[in-house]
């Protein structure tokens, strides 16, 4: 059996026994699957047309938005109850999807009778469909992605990589999927909790399910209420998160991956992707909202997260002008406290976190608006002078790195720096 084996951003091809241990382990092969069958996937890839690969590689983005936090099985439910008007029955009607009431035992019972007054019929069914669809969706679509990009153009990163002299190693992206995996597992079973809840007509939630219900105007407006909603609060909460103890105890773990990929999207400590979802959730239980336009939102933020962590340079539509490139928050990773935004950078351009041409941001360095050359000392100047020569220039607006720094520049900064 022959098996690619990626070194140093070039090819070569090993038998499958010679492989180091790491590349066996089940849950990295669960992602790298489709490096056994490159050579096989890429000669049916280009016999497909253009126009083909482009909606194949939409689609498959949007499985991945779909999964990373369970919202497949969400979506399936309010389809169900859309189509078939299951909105203004009552809470037993629920149950013409998933009929689960099991009277043998009495402890059994007084768990369907809790369950029930809970509006939770079905729950153990629902915990199995999104846990187990989310990671067949999440290795299926991301294993593409991978192979797409981390495989097949490895040793040309320069034309799609923003960082492209630098990978994670091997066993930082088998940490990176671990720690990803429990963070979607936790969210997906709040998501089959959510989809169950739904289903039996659970009286907190504020879903509509006919589109002209609270007016079209309202239909709308909602979608622009939701959306400016969600990113400011998660603007503010990814900042505190930066705070020094929050950032060590918590957020740290995130900036592991300091040339993140896809999977990256959901390698966050299990208690802050929590507190970020429950917070994005909020407008469910507090104001008219229907669902379509409330996952419409949501589709879109976690497809944007994915192609932000992707590590690869993908530009915003003209239609986009709030949407930063996708480098925006690959600077994130790489210079940490600084960029917080996700969706609309101009949070960081009013609050004064956009990152700027003069100013050096290092894990080190707190607070969102780095510190002038003459604030630091001589080796982080150093070290944040070297970074920037390892971004692509390509994954900037004309090609032009606006944060680098000519070498004539260079030398009269470095000058100052030692006369300090």
């Amino acid at each position: 059996m022959e098996t690619k084996k990626l070194i140093k951003g070039k090819r070569s091809t090993v038998s499958a026994e010679c492989l180091p241990k790491r590349y066996k382990n089940p849950l990295m092969e669960g992602v790298r699957w489709v490096e056994r069958y490159s050579t096989t996937i890429d000669k049916f890839w280009r016999t497909l047309p253009a126009y083909i690969r482009n909606v194949l590689g939409s689609f498959v983005i949007f499985l991945m938005a779909s999964a990373i936090k369970g919202d497949w099985i969400a979506i399936g439910v309010h389809l169900v109850k859309h189509f078939k008007g299951t909105a203004e029955h009552n809470s037993t009607d629920g149950q013409h999807l998933l009929v689960t009431n099991n009277t043998n035992g009495t402890g059994t019972a007084k768990i369907d009778d809790l369950l029930a007054y809970l509006n939770l019929q079905g729950l153990p069914h629902y915990l199995v469909m999104a846990i187990t669809g989310s990671f067949l969706i999440y290795f299926g679509s991301g294993g593409f992605i991978h192979w797409y990009y981390y495989v097949n153009r490895r040793d040309r990163p320069q034309e799609w990589k923003c960082q492209p002299e630098k990978f994670l190693s091997p066993e930082v992206e088998l940490h990176e999927i671990f720690v990803g995996g429990f963070s979607m597992l936790i969210m997906s079973c709040l998501s089959g909790i959510l989809s169950c809840y739904a289903m039996n007509n659970g009286r907190l939630l504020t879903l509509y399910y006919r589109w002209d219900e609270y007016g079209w105007w309202w239909f709308f407006g909602q979608i622009l209420v939701i959306f400016l909603y969600q990113d400011y609060l998660t603007y503010w909460l990814h900042r505190i998160y930066h705070w020094p103890f929050l950032y060590k105890h918590f957020h740290k773990l995130h900036h592991t991956y300091k040339q993140p990929t896809a999977f990256s999207v959901t390698a966050i400590h299990p208690v802050e992707i929590l507190h970020v979802q429950l917070t994005m959730l909020l407008p469910i239980f507090t104001i008219p909202t229907h669902w379509a336009a409330f996952y419409f939102v949501e589709t879109y933020t976690y497809i944007h997260g994915i192609l932000n962590h992707s590590g690869v340079n993908i530009k915003s539509f003209w239609w986009q002008p709030w949407q930063p490139d996708t480098m925006f928050h690959d600077n994130h990773h790489q210079y940490f406290h600084v960029n917080f935004g996700f969706n609309i950078y101009l949070w960081d351009v009013w609050h004064g976190t956009y990152r700027r041409k003069d100013r050096v941001y290092s894990e080190d360095i707190f607070g969102g608006k780095g510190k002038s050359f003459e604030q630091v000392s001589e080796k982080e100047l150093l070290k944040d002078l070297d970074e920037r020569k390892t971004e692509n220039p390509n994954a900037y607006r004309d090609d032009v790195n606006e944060y680098a720094i000519q070498d004539t520049e260079m030398s009269q900064i470095i000058k100052k720096a030692k006369q300090k």
